[in-house]
């Protein structure tokens, strides 16, 4: 229930509800982006190593780890690079979550509707989830796009090779420029199919942690009902999406090089193995986790301050 004069209930909008989760997740993204160009630098590691050895016969060079990574983009290209492509990213994450949280509650509270003791079945935020986060996701594909490319500019000038991108706009331009306006979807279908099932594991797993947590213990709605529910969500978003994701970022970054998400996985396990799929996914559960954390503890206490209801 929300404050007398407030906006709930019924009459909460999409574009209400859109606004909430766009500046949550701002400020999730901005917080732990370093971790994201961490991961997206390990996650392509591997891809290059094996381009290059396969080039020149050499053997390639042995992988770095997820700190190594980190304090190597610190000393070779300075700190502030950790936050390279963190324009895109903000707004890759203001379309995706706003839209996926609108979407889920959306379809919650409108299409599939919860029960008549108020309960919303796993089976039903299973399909809400996934459906919430791959149609957000195609909307946003074109600023992960950007955010990709632009994050592995700092390792391309290292080895030498030209600079593609300025800044995120000349990002937008080029990809159009080169590919047309439908490029910038490139590697649409493997985010996508990353994006259902980190939102399976993000959105339904809190969704449905939370509520068990509050109808078998006797803690309240609050922030540490949130915050247990998140660590959950984050821990299960991971684990499911990391092989999706190693995909879509590979397929992202060397569009030309794949023929598509099946060519991607074939590659990548014929050169490196299966766990190749699994690169970064230590950075991108520890990302992933504190994301989790601060995204749904700032967007409920922003959904009580605005007097709303609890999601």
């Amino acid at each position: 229930m929300g404050k007398p004069g407030s906006v709930s209930g019924e009459d909460e909008s999409f574009v209400f509800k859109y606004c909430l989760s766009a500046v949550a997740a701002g400020v999730a993204e901005t917080v732990t982006f370093p971790l994201d160009i961490t991961k997206t630098r390990l996650q392509t590691q591997g891809e290059i190593a094996a381009h290059l050895a396969e080039a020149s016969g050499k053997k390639p060079p042995p992988y770095r780890g997820m700190i190594r990574t980190a304090i190597g983009i610190v000393q070779e290209e300075g700190i502030s690079r950790l936050w390279l492509g963190i324009t895109p990213a903000v707004l890759r994450h203001v379309v995706y979550s706003g839209c996926r949280m609108g979407f889920y509650e959306y379809l919650r509270d409108h299409v599939l509707k919860k029960d008549e003791d108020g309960y919303f079945p796993l089976w039903k935020s299973i399909v809400g989830g996934l459906s919430a986060g791959a149609a957000a996701q195609f909307i946003a594909s074109p600023t992960d796009l950007v955010k990709v490319q632009m994050q592995t500019e700092g390792r391309r000038l290292l080895e030498g090779k030209p600079r593609r991108v300025k800044n995120t706009l000349h990002a937008f331009r080029k990809i159009s420029a080169r590919y047309g306006v439908l490029g910038l979807w490139k590697g649409w279908l493997p985010n996508v199919q990353r994006a259902a099932i980190v939102n399976l594991g993000d959105l339904t797993t809190y969704d449905s942690a939370k509520h068990f947590i509050l109808r078998n213990t006797s803690l309240h709605d609050n922030y540490v009902t949130h915050a247990l529910a998140s660590i959950c969500s984050g821990l299960v978003a991971a684990s499911l999406g990391t092989p999706a994701d190693v995909i879509k970022t590979r397929i992202m970054n060397n569009p030309s090089l794949y023929k598509g998400t099946i060519d991607c996985f074939n590659k990548s396990v014929k050169h490196e193995g299966f766990f190749s799929l699994y690169k970064g996914f230590i950075p991108t559960w520890s990302r992933m986790a504190p994301w989790s954390l601060t995204f749904w503890l700032v967007y409920e206490q922003i959904r009580r301050l605005c007097g709303t209801s609890s999601f």
